[in-house]
This record gives C-alpha cells, sequence and structure tokens, in this order.
C-alpha cells in the first residue's frame, strides 16, 4: 500500500518539480533582479524558515497528524531568546534553553493528541494561541536586536560572492537525514501505514502513539529553531515573530503532493512545493505585489494543493476503469 502511493506521489512530484523549474526560468527571463545573487541569497534565506518545519510537518502529515502550532513556537522561543539575552545570558546558553523549550511544546501538543485522543487539529489550534499569549507575556511589545554579529552574519550573510547563504548548508544536511528517515528505515516506512490505516498499523504491532509522540515533539524542535534563525536572520526578536508561517508551510507541504489524510507523499515533493512557493513570493515582491495579496495567492495555492492530487487520482482511476472495461469488451469468448 505504502509502495503503490509512494508511486502516486512520485507522479505528483514530477509536475510540481517541473512547475517550479518553469516558474525559475520564467522568472530569471522575464523578472528584472530575479538573477542577481542577492536576490536568490534573499530568496533562499526568506525560505529556509518555510522549509526547516517543512521537514518534521512532512512526516507528521504523512503520519496523519498536523500541528498548526509551529509558528507560535517559534514566535515564543524568539521571545524568550530576547527577553533572556536582555537578562544578560549569553547567547551559547539561551540557544540550547529556547530549543529545549521547543521539545516541551512540541511534548504537550504529543501528549494531549496520543494519551487523551484529542484531534490533533483542534489541539494545535488551541495551542497557537497559548504560545503566542505566553510570548506576548514574556516579551511584551518589545524589539531585541543587539545580538551578537558573528550569529547574525551567519543567519544573514552567504558565502562569499555566491548567492548560497551559510545557513542553506545545515539545512541541507537535516534535509539529508529527514530524507533517510522517511524514505530509507522502518520507521519512515511504518508512518506510511500509519498514516493509509492506524487500526491496521497497530494490528501490525507499530507502536503508533510513540510514534506520534516523537513526531511532534520532533516538530516543536524544528520550531523552536526556526523562531532562533528568524530572530538571527532579521536580527529582532519580537513576540509576533513568525505569525502566519504556519499557513505557507501548510501550503507547500501539501502542495509537494504530501496528502492531508496521511500516508501518501514524499519528502523530495514537499520541498519542490516549498521553493516552488519561496519563488512565487520573491517573484511578487519584486513586482510590488501586496503583502495582502500575497496572502492570498498562498491560499489559493492551498486549496489547489489539496484538490490538485485529487483530482489527478480521480483521473488516473477514471483512465484505468476504461481500460479494463476496454480490456474486458474484447477479449475473446468461448463458447
Amino acid at each position: 500500500m505504502a509502495d503503490s502511493a509512494l508511486a502516486r506521489a512520485v507522479r505528483w512530484d514530477t509536475v510540481v518539480g517541473a512547475l517550479l523549474i518553469v516558474v525559475l526560468l520564467l522568472s530569471f527571463t522575464t523578472v528584472d533582479g530575479f538573477g542577481n545573487a542577492l536576490n536568490l541569497s534573499f530568496l533562499i534565506g526568506n525560505t529556509l524558515p518555510i522549509a526547516l518545519i517543512a521537514l518534521p510537518m512532512t512526516l507528521l502529515v504523512v503520519s496523519g497528524e498536523i500541528d498548526l502550532s509551529v509558528a507560535s513556537t517559534a514566535g515564543l522561543s524568539g521571545a524568550v531568546m530576547g527577553a533572556l539575552w536582555n537578562q544578560g545570558m549569553t547567547i551559547e546558553t539561551i540557544i540550547p534553553i529556547c530549543l529545549l523549550l521547543g521539545v516541551v511544546c512540541g511534548l504537550i501538543n504529543g501528549l494531549l493528541v496520543t494519551r487523551l485522543g484529542l484531534p490533533s487539529l483542534a489541539v494545535t489550534i488551541g495551542t497557537l494561541a497559548a504560545y503566542r499569549g505566553i510570548a506576548q507575556i514574556v516579551l511584551g511589545s518589545d524589539a531585541v536586536t543587539d545580538f551578537p554579529t558573528q550569529y547574525l552574519d551567519f543567519a544573514a550573510g552567504r558565502i562569499g560572492d555566491t548567492f548560497i547563504p551559510y545557513a542553506f548548508l545545515p539545512f541541507l544536511v537535516l534535509l539529508a537525514i529527514a530524507v533517510v528517515a522517511l524514505h530509507a528505515t522502518p520507521f519512515g516506512r511504518s508512518l506510511f501505514a500509519v498514516g493509509a490505516s492506524e487500526e491496521a498499523a497497530r494490528f501490525a504491532g507499530i507502536r503508533v502513539k510513540r510514534q506520534k509522540l516523537i513526531l511532534f515533539t520532533v516538530t516543536g524542535l524544528m520550531a523552536s529553531l526556526t523562531g532562533i534563525f528568524w530572530a538571527l536572520h532579521y536580527a529582532s526578536a519580537r513576540f509576533d515573530n513568525a505569525t502566519g508561517l504556519e499557513l505557507s508551510v501548510v501550503a507547500a507541504v501539501l502542495l509537494g503532493g504530501i496528502d492531508f489524510d496521511g500516508g501518501k507523499g514524499t519528502l523530495g515533493g514537499a520541498i519542490a512545493g516549498v521553493f516552488l512557493l519561496g519563488a512565487l513570493q520573491n517573484v511578487m515582491s519584486l513586482q510590488d505585489v501586496s503583502a495582502q495579496s500575497q496572502i492570498v495567492v498562498t491560499g489559493v495555492l492551498l486549496v489547489l494543493s489539496v484538490l490538485g492530487p485529487r483530482v489527478a487520482r480521480q483521473i488516473s482511476v477514471a483512465r484505468a476503469g476504461r481500460r479494463a472495461a476496454s480490456a474486458s469488451t474484447s477479449a475473446p469468448t468461448t463458447s
């Protein structure tokens, strides 16, 4: 079942990957300033927060769950980072504390879902509001901007005169780990089984609750890491950092072919969706499209990302049905 789901997702991945290439080619040739090394660096740097959270979110959605509190967890992490920095703590001490905070936030989500049996959509909508509220209590309306220069340079700088940000390199390492975990380990294969049928997965001996708890915890950790990166990349820690980021993450993941019902998709498709969304947002910014209009485009892509794979599967099923009917009518009969 997982193999057939993966095959269907690869076909959708091909469409998304091809569309990404077309968008990039058109942007290089028709949009002024798009191919500039500095702009490409901005594109990648602005897309990295989405990409970082998309890694665990892909695994979570494959297992049939979702976490809408990721942006609030990132905001809370940034707010705590700013508050502790104001109190005179070193950045080397603050970062582990913020990462541990992300683990706690993810663990809370996971326990509510796995131990109390609550739906992850409802739980994380609630914690979305709660974590953002705590962030505002922690930092108020202050903006902390005086972080150490070497950290700001790493988060926002690029390698020499190239378009590659320094922060892109550790992302590639995390991407490789996530790809291996999802597509080349028993743990990853079991996630597809859980997403396809949780009851059947339990009968097969898979520890469903434990796996989901791990996924929620890792998602919280990555959201916190994203909050740290966001504060350093934009040189500003505020309680409202990363507001609305969850919409972009979910839109990109679903656009990449990850089925909202679980059990289907590939991480390659999800990352292609992430950078397709990032490229479109960059082009719209270069064309002076308003932020409100960009949000509308993201919302439309979210709807299309859910609708597209379903329509493609229905077309595929219909074609298979016609071929089967044609084969049965053309088969020779025996008297």
